[in-house]
């Protein structure tokens, strides 16, 4: 953890001047975000006794598919042959077909056969405006879900997938992965459990998958009696037996579509006096479907909504079709709301009328989003109906409302960290929901809300008036990342940043955030890409003579120079010290005092080490930092030892080891922990007192799903061996 992530300079000054806090659309001069309108979901909790269930329920009756049921559960459920270890299912077919609601069902009545779990991903989700999707998180998704802790995740494919295969090894586990559009997602994610089971989803036949060993199933549209079926379990079976022929003309004209049938469904039973033939006789005329989609099933859809959209009024039909355009995968009443410019309490009504003619999926945490081939259809209406430069109005709203609540989590996380966005004009009247009493963790909304705020920053990226508001939101953003690191997210979330402060020409800006992108580079191994980074960083720092801009760039230099040459490294830490005690920044000081420190250490210069870090350690405790404070004692503690000093050692690490245990960080207690044992053990301490610091930081190590338990558990098997 870089100083970055504990801080630096906060300049921007907030004041709080408004009579109360609203958990809700701020309507003051203007409204600056539409507030947080969802059941924001609290993160996985680290442990070895998490059993996840995340496939989506099924909101709805399931309609046959009865053969296909029966087919996966030979393959991969209780009917699978003994010799099959894991089973391996590829499911494919059009989109709308029922794909994701076969696996849903199949999965609620086999919970049994997987008592460890059911974890659930959605590539759609993970491939923003790229083809494929980021396999790296899929798997760290996967690894928080088996509880394991985001200090424990490592940082390549390789090593993320072969703790995957540890974590599962002993689970039966489902993994449904849905939305693949590349063989390449689902091989690391073969759970190694026997009885264990991958399914995977696809719009298109994947024959790579066969290779390893998945059995293939084509899902198809629902045949006349099962679509009848639907019809009836949705409208009645008066309704049905009323119109028989009518009835079955439509599930012709939907082409055996359940998302198109759920359409028709909800409007028979919200538009009084539409009967079957009368809407039957409307689709057989409907004249175009939807644009691009000129062959295909997909037709039926493009009619079915092109009818129902034509009875819309005008307030209902114009947030429909601008929903198609917000960026991201799900929105809540907030979102939605700005992105038309509404009231919040109308866009509340709209979207339950919306969700309720099934145009929109309500989720259980109050979000919203879109079938696929819904959300085309309100775009193709929006293109076609909507005024030159809505769009790019509707992109700059959903920005900002964006980058304020993204920067309130920010600085609720926490206050005193360098900032080169002012945005106190922008905060001044934006009231808080993360100090609302009923309000979210700042760090669970960010995380709930990271996909969608990386695809705002990619729609608002390609508009260059819109400049300022991507770097800064990329700035605030990044506090996510050092909590949760999703390496890709946070690589293109900088790169987009970077490049959008060059283009408003932001010297500081684009310094600043050059250097925050060394890091996820540095942590994805493209060392040289860091080095280019960092140098055009130092570049633009001096350019914008920023002092502490400056100093910044020089500790990300310095973390960059540690792995190769800590002279560099030492000579980046002092010039970084300098630049922060000119500016007057005691806590940039601090920090480059600490790191310092530790590399004149690890360069073997222990007495001018344990100089460095004392300043250190009493600069952090006359701040009141209490988590940093007791890092640089553990380092104190290191250094003794390395000059022979084993009870200041002792006294120092044990001391480092009970302060971290007060602020709960217990990543730095285990490893504090782990080298006072080595000291105590190389010193023929008492056994016992070695076994007790193992013994807790092996429980760190394995409720946080760390490979280092296993290095830990035997250093504690070497010990009962002796005993």
């Amino acid at each position: 953890m870089s100083g970055e992530e504990t801080g630096g300079a906060d300049r921007v000054q907030l004041r709080n001047d408004l009579s109360g806090h609203v958990y809700g659309p701020s309507i003051q001069a203007q409204r600056i975000h539409g507030g947080i309108t969802f059941n924001v979901q609290e993160q996985p909790r680290p442990g070895l006794d998490i059993r996840p269930d995340e496939i989506p329920p099924l909101t709805f009756a399931f309609i046959n598919h009865v053969e296909d049921l029966a087919e996966l559960d030979a393959w991969v459920g209780g009917g699978r042959s003994t010799g099959v270890r894991v089973g391996f299912g590829a499911l494919y077919g059009m989109s709308g077909v029922g794909k994701t609601a076969l696996v849903s069902r199949w999965a609620e009545e086999k919970k049994a056969l997987f008592p460890d779990g059911q974890i659930y991903v959605d590539f759609a989700a993970l491939r923003g405006d790229a083809e494929g999707g980021d396999v790296s998180e899929a798997v760290r998704r996967c690894l928080r879900s088996l509880g394991v802790d985001e200090m424990c995740i490592p940082e390549s494919l390789a090593d993320r997938t072969v703790l995957f295969r540890s974590r599962s090894a002993d689970r039966r586990l489902l993994i449904f992965l849905d939305n693949v559009s590349q063989p390449a997602q689902a091989a690391p994610l073969i759970p190694k459990g026997e009885g264990s089971a991958l399914l995977v989803a696809s719009g298109g036949l994947l024959r790579e998958l066969a290779l390893d060993g998945a059995r293939m199933m084509p899902v198809g549209p629902l045949d006349r009696e099962s679509g009848l079926d639907l019809l009836t379990e949705r409208c009645g079976s008066a309704a049905v037996e009323a119109d028989r022929a009518a009835a079955e003309r439509l599930v012709e004209l939907c082409g055996g579509l359940p998302v198109a049938l759920h359409i028709v469904a909800a409007r028979l039973l919200t538009e009084p006096g539409l009967t079957m033939a009368g809407l039957a006789g409307e689709l057989a005329d409907a004249p175009r479907r939807l644009a691009g989609m000129s062959l295909g099933r997909e037709r039926s859809v493009s009619a079915v909504l092109d009818l129902g959209y034509q009875e819309f009024p005008p307030e209902k039909a114009r947030l429909y079709r601008l929903l198609g355009w917000l960026p991201g995968t799900t929105f809540d009443v907030g979102v939605a709301a700005v992105a038309a410019d509404l009231d919040a309490a109308r866009a509340r009504t709209m979207l339950g009328e919306l969700a309720a003619a099934r145009l929109l999926e309500a989720g259980e945490d109050g979000r919203y989003r879109f079938h696929d081939l819904v959300r085309l259809h309100a775009g193709e209406r929006a293109e076609a109906e909507e005024p030159g430069g809505a769009r790019l109005a509707l992109t700059g709203r959903v920005l900002t409302h964006y980058l304020a609540l993204t920067a309130l989590a920010d600085r609720a996380i926490r206050q005193d960290r360098l900032r080169v966005g002012d945005l106190s004009g922008l905060l001044d009247t934006a009231p808080d929901p993360f100090t609302a009493g009923a309000g979210p963790a700042p760090l669970d909304w960010l995380e709930a809300e990271h996909r969608n705020i990386l695809a705002v920053l990619r729609t608002a990226a390609r508009e260059e008036t819109l400049a300022a508001g991507v770097w800064q939101l990329a700035e605030v953003f990044t506090v996510l990342f050092f909590h949760n690191r999703h390496l890709g997210d946070w690589r293109e979330s900088l790169e987009l940043g970077a490049a959008a402060a060059a283009a408003a020409m932001e010297p500081a800006a684009e310094a600043r955030l050059r250097s925050l992108l060394s890091r996820p580079l540095m942590d994805l191994g493209e060392y040289d890409a860091a080095r280019r980074e960092l140098d055009t960083a130092a570049a633009c720092a001096e350019v914008s003579g920023d002092l502490l801009v400056r100093a910044s760039v020089q500790e990300f230099t310095g973390r960059y120079w540690e792995r190769f040459d800590l002279s560099h490294a030492m000579d980046a830490y002092r010039s970084a010290f300098e630049l922060s005690t000119e500016a007057r920044e005691e806590r940039g000081a601090a920090l480059a005092a600490y790191f310092l420190g530790c590399a004149q250490d690890a360069n073997g210069d222990h007495p001018q080490a344990l100089a460095t870090l004392d300043g250190a350690h009493t600069r952090l405790t006359q701040l009141d930092d209490r988590r940093m404070a007791p890092r640089a004692l553990a380092a104190i503690g290191l250094v003794h030892d390395h000059l022979g000093e084993t009870d200041k050692a002792i006294r120092a690490l044990g001391q480092a080891v009970a302060e971290l245990r007060a602020q709960r960080a217990t990543h730095y207690e285990a490893q504090a922990l782990v080298a006072l044992a080595g000291i105590r053990q190389r010193t023929a301490a008492a056994p016992a007192e070695v076994r007790a610091d193992l013994a807790r930081a092996l429980e760190i190590y394995e409720e946080g799903g760390s490979p280092r338990a296993e290095e830990v558990r035997r250093r504690i098997d070497a010990l009962d061996a002796t005993d």
